[in-house]
């Protein structure tokens, strides 16, 4: 009988003759370095410009819900971070701010590495830290301090997969745990009980990309699905601990009106979920030469996941999470 398990990540991204080691994994590709890719001469020059790499993090409460990322694009680089009140269904605190690559903004070439946003006095900073990724957030909005549990690597995804321009890496984690505290809107925050999950992502993308996207995680449960750039090749579900590939997902949507029901479902019908957003944190750019469209809706999901393999069904009820709707001119 086929199986859904992954096979071991290799040790870097491109194979001696120069060809991309495609496939989905489970672990850590250590050597996040595309330098040995065999292109055309003309790609090679260009490379430096399709170059996109990013470390995001989300942070998952009964209270409250929490994203943040450090994005470097090739010639301009990106930070956000915000909170959003499950509660008051309100965001208590939103930070975005773009700077230029290499002055602004370093990130390792590293899975869950080091990656850091200044400009003046707003930081953003993952430092990794032995077993953990420290994460700290200092600006006018928000103010954080976090530990997060790095994950282990048998229940690490590791994607290398054809892209629109060229390939693309990412490594996405399952729950995590965290400790820490926030502070925005006059309010401290405990992090403690909350779920962290990381996404690591490093590839030669197209001029133009989109992608839909949705992720939430449980100790017992999680998944992480997407449809666009990179086909179905980083769709994959934990269960029990248990990292396992899934289909092509669907995501059935009002584009106009995100913050209706979605629904969410892959081919292999592994994957059956609804979505009800709580509300959503977007932001629309247009800098000329690039542009970007961004929407995540935050939210609860509820339905189905069934082991590929066994079988057995796992139901999903009112599990935090997102999803994403996202066009990139960059």
């Amino acid at each position: 009988m086929a199986t859904s398990s992954l096979p071991p990540a290799p040790a870097r991204l491109v194979h001696e003759r120069g060809i991309p080691a495609f496939g989905s994994y489970r672990g850590v590709v250590a050597q996040l370095s595309w330098h040995a890719l065999r292109m055309p001469a003309i790609r090679q020059l260009l490379r430096p410009l399709h170059h996109k790499r990013w470390q995001y993090a989300a942070l998952a409460h009964e209270h409250y819900f929490i994203g943040v990322a450090v994005v470097d694009v090739g010639w301009i680089s990106s930070a956000f971070a915000y909170v959003f009140d499950r509660h008051q269904r309100t965001l208590l605190a939103s930070f975005s701010a773009d700077g230029l690559p290499l002055l602004a903004t370093q990130i390792e070439n590293r899975a869950f590495g080091d990656a850091t946003f200044q400009r003046g006095k707003q930081r953003i900073a993952f430092r990794r830290a032995d077993n953990r990724l420290e994460l700290t957030i200092n600006t006018d909005a928000l103010k954080l301090a976090a530990h997060i549990a790095l994950p282990m690597p048998e229940q690490t995804l590791a994607v290398i997969a054809p892209a629109n321009w060229q390939a693309h890496a990412t490594h996405k984690s399952s729950a995590l745990a965290v400790s820490g505290f926030a502070e925005c809107a006059g309010q401290r925050l405990s992090l403690d009980g909350a779920i962290a999950s990381l996404d690591a992502s490093n590839g030669l993308l197209a001029r133009e990309t989109r992608w839909r996207w949705a992720s939430a995680h449980s100790p017992a449960l999680g998944f992480n699905l997407q449809a666009g750039y990179m086909g179905d090749a980083e769709n994959a579900i934990w269960l029990d601990g248990e990292l396992l590939a899934v289909g092509p997902a669907h995501f059935r949507y009002d584009a106009a009106n995100p913050l209706a029901p979605w629904h969410i479902h892959t081919d292999d019908g592994v994957v059956d979920l609804q979505f009800s957003p709580e509300g959503a944190r977007g932001e629309n750019k247009d800098l000329f030469i690039a542009a970007s469209r961004y929407i995540q809706p935050i939210g609860t999901f509820t339905g189905t996941l069934i082991h590929p393999d066994s079988g057995r069904a796992y139901p999903v009820s009112q599990l935090v999470g997102v999803t994403e709707d996202h066009y990139a001119k960059w």
